[in-house]
């Protein structure tokens, strides 16, 4: 009950009576949590779900037969002539494009054998060309019901079906129709995307297994239904990792703000410490009394950080979403929901920080002597005589974050990179008592000079208070070194990406399906209309590429094809140094050779000249990797053969883009309309160059929309916490700032003197900001973003830009010092000196 009366005269009345820095301390450490929970529930409403959503209506699948490039449908009567008790169901699983809606999942089933099965919940046999089923989701987004009718656009023609029936599937969008009819709209007799097992539940699965495994050819695979999902977990693993730990920077500079309110505490309660210590209180009490403060801001942050994380998650799912629908894989994103693990989280994350950084303060409280206790000024002068050895730990961390930068991805993450950013952040933190106390040595007399006594009071002060002051520089400057870090990698990669469309996109026109694909997604183009492109007047040549997503060593890529000399003549593909561009291009064609991206290489382990084996339709081809090209389109990788090699071994693979390149003389202008003329009974998409590298670049903006939002966070964290240590500092100081008054200092000349101190600490953490920042975004370029997704980016910092960006902050925390520069200007001298 003493311990409980004690902690609320020592700590919570104290808290109360600053009730301004209690709350600014409370939302700091909220924002930080809120962050952190917001990336969570936004990530896991953006990435939906990748279960299937036929599974709703025909029930769990238990098996799949898979290929790339698809199944032979000969294998359905093959496989059901198997001795089993299963069943065997024939899948076409695509995109098509719904008015209104815009992309939307069509598969193509068997309603004869559905029908069979389900009886009469699926359409009559009369009408099976002509009906589609539609689910609840999109039938309430569309407002329609049995017996309307619903366009799709498949193989960029549009297709009208009588809506026979709603299947209740929640909120999943899907449209069914027979396979037939799928078969003849896609121009793919004969062909599936799979083949679903049904295992009765009297038979031996391990048996099925066996017999499906041992009748199908080398490269067809057979494979869990959850497969697929678990792959898109895996690839979006790196993504989300990324994020979340972005989302921690806000809670690192949380961490230094806890410091030094515990730090403040600590040094404003010494009479009190000295006291306890003098009437016998232990130094474990004592410690736990300032861990209890700091635990108390963690609790109240976490609460606070879970509401907050709630509010933000609903703006950051829509730009998450779009990120990973942009490179990763198409899902369509859930509703955000606040779950107990969440809020578990969120506390545990909240207090862990709180209780880690308020540990050294704490610890110093409890070593306090009574016989020191009412001594000012002791803490002061450790932390000054204790700035050299700083130096050398913060040297000794910096060592150590280089070496350990070296080390390689682990478990597909790039540990080690994170290792040597924290290692940074604290050599940063371990040299700025160091940094402050030289820079304040070397701007004494300009200071004088430039603004009188002020402004050499203001150094001395922040030199005087340099445990304070070093703690507010070190929280700045990391939110600024992050700010500097990522801007220099997202400006570098965004210069690195528009140098390579400039070689990449060379054609005049380019014309693709108007359904647009997500990541590894690729609308297929009418057979006819390459032939019909080429036949434009004004057209000399046209480069028809055919993509298609498959599987390369339980991993995603795109597989595709283009006219290999076509590229040599137009393009300026770029491969890694050292590889004779015209050479690799001249051996493709006709040859079972092909071109790999650097995303490709690099997740694989794969050279120029090795052979790597490819399943291709039936078969498993054994291909030569001629070259290894730069390539920023997707960090899946990509696999390119000549056009008429991959033709070869899958026939009726249909064409997806075409590259148009104008005869010399002709107006692009000119030929866009004449080919959309030709073009017109198709649902097509034909772009000019330029606009294609502005959309590329739109993507790319959008794509770190997100990481933008969280530097800002951080910053608005860090300002926070300037402004709530400007403030302790002028309410520690009172008996000099009350001396000063009382010897006839004006209020505007404290509050400038005041306002010059927040002024050298934006300083002091913008010049170890950037220094830190340019640092770190090394370790982002050549470390973290090579590790994660393994592109080569060139280092272009923008620095107009970094200018800027540090201006901005600096005048932010002059203005963060405005109110406790005014607090100052506010002290009565006479109660300060009455006080004393």
């Amino acid at each position: 009950m003493r311990q409980l009366q004690l902690f609320r005269t020592l700590i919570l009345r104290p808290l109360r009576r600053d009730l301004l820095r209690t709350v600014l301390t409370v939302i700091s450490v909220g924002l930080g949590v809120g962050v952190v929970i917001a990336i969570d529930l936004a990530g896991d409403a953006a990435t939906g779900s990748f279960r299937s959503s036929l599974e709703t209506l025909v029930g769990k699948t238990d098996l799949e037969v898979v290929a790339n490039g698809g199944v032979d449908e000969q294998w359905i009567a093959r496989l059901s002539a198997l001795p089993v008790n299963a069943r065997f169901a024939p899948v076409i699983e695509t995109q098509g494009l719904v008015e209104r809606v815009g992309s939307v999942t069509v598969y193509g089933v068997d309603f004869v054998s559905q029908r069979a099965e389900a009886g009469a919940s699926t359409p009559s046999l009369r009408s099976l060309d002509s009906t589609a089923i539609v689910s609840s989701g999109l039938a309430r987004r569309m407002g329609i019901n049995v017996g309307n009718h619903v366009s799709v656009t498949l193989r960029d023609r549009a297709q009208t079906f009588e809506v026979a029936r709603i299947a209740d599937a929640k909120d999943a969008e899907f449209v069914l129709i027979d396979i037939a009819e799928a078969q003849r709209a896609l121009d793919e007799y004969g062909k599936l995307d799979r083949i679903e097992i049904f295992v009765s539940p009297h038979e031996d699965f391990s048996h099925v297994e066996r017999a499906v495994r041992a009748t199908l050819p080398a490269g067809y695979r057979v494979e869990k239904p959850g497969t697929r999902s678990q792959e898109n977990q895996r690839m979006l693993r790196a993504f989300r990792w990324n994020l979340r730990v972005l989302s921690y920077i806000s809670l690192v500079v949380g961490a230094f703000l806890i410091y030094n309110t515990i730090s403040v505490s600590v040094v404003r309660r010494r009479p009190e410490i000295g006291v306890l210590r003098a009437l016998g209180a232990g130094r474990r009490w004592v410690f736990w009394l300032f861990l209890g403060e700091a635990l108390l801001f963690g609790l109240a942050g976490s609460l606070a950080g879970i509401a907050l994380g709630r509010i933000m998650a609903g703006g950051a799912v829509g730009l998450i979403a779009e990120t990973v629908n942009s490179l990763y894989v198409s899902s369509r994103p859930a509703e955000v929901a606040l779950n107990s693990f969440a809020v578990v989280t969120a506390i545990i994350a909240g207090m862990a920080v709180a209780l880690f950084s308020a540990l050294a303060p704490a610890r110093e409280a409890m070593q306090v002597a009574p016989v020191e206790a009412m001594g000012r000024g002791a803490h002061e002068h450790h932390a000054r005589t204790h700035a050299g050895r700083n130096l050398l730990w913060a040297v000794l961390a910096a060592v150590t974050a280089a070496v350990v930068s070296q080390g390689g991805p682990i478990d597909g993450k790039p540990i080690a990179g994170y290792a040597a950013t924290l290692l940074a952040v604290a050599a940063m933190a371990l040299a700025a008592p160091a940094v402050v106390t030289g820079l304040a040595a070397g701007t004494r007399a300009a200071s004088r000079f430039l603004f009188g006594p002020e402004g050499l009071l203001a150094v001395r002060g922040l030199a005087a208070a340099l445990a304070r002051t070093s703690v507010i520089v070190g929280a700045l400057a990391t939110a600024i070194a992050m700010m500097a870090s990522v801007g220099i990698m997202v400006g570098s990669f965004r210069e690195t990406v528009i140098v390579w469309l400039n070689t990449q996109l060379r054609a005049d026109l380019y014309v693709r399906p108007a359904a647009r694909g997500g990541a590894g997604e690729h609308p297929a183009l009418s057979a006819e209309v390459p032939a019909i492109v080429s036949a434009v007047p004004g057209v000399e040549s046209v480069d028809v590429f055919h993509a298609m997503e498959f599987e390369y060593e339980g991993q995603r890529a795109t597989l595709g094809a283009g006219k290999a000399d076509i590229v040599r003549r137009y393009g300026r593909l770029r491969f890694l140094a050292g590889e004779n561009r015209d050479a690799i291009l001249r051996s493709l064609a006709g040859q079972d050779r092909v071109i790999i991206s650097e995303p490709f290489a690099n997740k694989h382990g794969v050279h120029a000249n090795d052979t790597i084996s490819l399943a291709l339709g039936d078969r498993l081809v054994k291909v030569t990797v001629a070259g290894i090209y730069y390539d920023y389109s997707s960090e899946r990788g990509l696999v390119i053969f000549d056009r008429s090699t991959l033709l070869k071994y899958l026939p009726n693979l249909p064409a997806t883009n075409l590259a148009i390149y104008a005869r010399p003389g002709a107006n692009p202008a000119d030929l866009r309309y004449a080919v959309e003329a030709r073009l017109a009974g198709h649902r097509v998409v034909v772009a000019p160059n330029r606009a294609l590298r502005q959309n590329a670049v739109t993507i790319f903006d959008r794509t770190f929309a997100i990481t933008y939002a969280l530097e800002g966070v951080a910053i608005a964290v860090a300002m926070l916490g300037a402004a709530n240590s400007l403030l302790a500092m002028v309410l520690d100081r009172r008996r000099e700032l009350g001396l000063l008054r009382y010897l006839g200092a004006a209020p505007a000349q404290l509050r400038r003197m005041i306002l010059l101190e927040a002024g050298f600490v934006g300083i002091a953490a913008n010049l170890l900001g950037m220094a830190l920042g340019f640092i770190l975004s090394l370790v982002l370029i050549y470390v973290i973003n090579k590790q994660s997704f393994g592109w080569t980016i060139q280092f272009h910092p923008p620095f107009a830009l970094l200018g800027a960006a540090s201006a901005l902050v600096w005048l932010a925390t002059v203005l963060a010092g405005i109110y406790p520069a005014r607090a100052a200007a506010r002290l009565n001298p006479i109660e300060v000196i009455h006080e004393e």
